[in-house]
């Protein structure tokens, strides 16, 4: 994928770890220049390592930042499911974090219902915003179908481009999710793939040297239009793509 930087780590620790660093980095830039910074989680078994790093690494500048959410699935948030209880349990659920700069999407509601209110919250956090909003640094997964947030494909949110978030049917699961949509996603000043495990292979290489079209692959529609596209990658999703990458 043109305009994005690869690295590719040893194991899924690495990942973590390095992920961690990052997002450190990034958030004390942030706090500096602007007075807070703002974050979009992801779901999934990789952001849970990267959020017990954070816990555990150099103190980031917790009071100032902003935590909100990619995407969930249609849930409350106590359901083992929920990606704001996967965050809060590793992460915003920490003593150090303040409830209020925590914004999750509620998912307990109907999924129009949940995507609606979750586009007004990111209005009120993103005052004045013309367009879209900017996040400082949004966290993405790769699923082994190429899908990344709630954007699955032939989904109709991948066909979004005046929404702020969507509920999206996803005719797999036979359930809707609530999604930021790519106009949100490409806004951000920074967007983090985050993939490990050898059953992303497949997908990270259609992502990263493929030619489908975004409606097979829709982690290929991510393509900030002036941020930075990062993909930190471990060893074994990265072994498809050749001596070449990383």
């Amino acid at each position: 994928m043109s305009g994005s930087t690869l690295r590719v780590l040893e194991s899924q620790d690495a990942v973590a770890r390095t992920a961690a660093q990052w997002v450190h980095d990034r958030a004390w830039v942030a706090a500096n220049a602007r007075g807070r910074f703002t974050l979009a989680l992801s779901g999934g078994t990789t952001p849970r390592a990267l959020y017990r790093e954070m816990t555990a690494g150099p103190r980031l500048p917790w009071d100032r930042t902003v935590f909100c959410f990619g995407d969930e699935r249609n849930v409350g948030p106590d359901d083992p499911e929920s990606n704001a209880r996967m965050a809060r349990e590793a992460l915003t659920g920490q003593p150090f974090v303040n409830p209020s700069s925590v914004h999750r999407i509620r998912g307990e509601l109907p999924a129009a219902e949940a995507a609606a209110e979750y586009e007004q919250t990111l209005r009120t956090l993103f005052p004045g915003t013309a367009s879209f909003p900017a996040f400082d640094l949004v966290l993405l997964g790769l699923g082994p179908d190429g899908h990344t947030a709630s954007l699955f494909p032939h989904s109709p949110a991948l066909n979004e481009h005046a929404r702020w978030v969507a509920g999206n049917w996803v005719e797999k699961f036979r359930t809707h999710r609530i999604t930021l949509t790519y106009p949100v996603l490409n806004a951000a000043s920074e967007v983090l793939f985050l993939v490990t495990g050898e059953d992303k292979g497949w997908a990270l290489r259609q992502v990263l040297q493929g030619n489908a079209p975004v409606g097979d692959i829709p982690a290929r529609g991510i393509a900030p239009a002036s941020g930075r596209l990062t993909f930190l990658v471990d060893r074994a999703a990265a072994a498809g793509l050749g001596s070449g990458s990383g």
